[in-house]
């Protein structure tokens, strides 16, 4: 049995606005995907927290 990554046709990448999150979104652009829509930022006080859309651009 192999284990074969299919690549979702929709990610919503979601986390603190961080080096981390900038650089899951880097990838993943690096990777075929493409942005979709506008990202989102929700403040709770203490921490911020990023969302962005993504797609494959094939699939458009």
């Amino acid at each position: 049995m192999t284990d074969v990554k299919v690549k979702k046709n929709y990610r919503f990448i979601t986390g603190t606005d961080d080096d981390d999150f900038c650089q899951r979104v880097s990838d993943a652009l690096d990777n075929g995907y493409v942005l979709y829509g506008e990202p989102k930022l929700a403040n709770d006080g203490k921490k911020t927290i990023c969302a962005q859309a993504v797609v494959l651009k094939e699939k458009l």
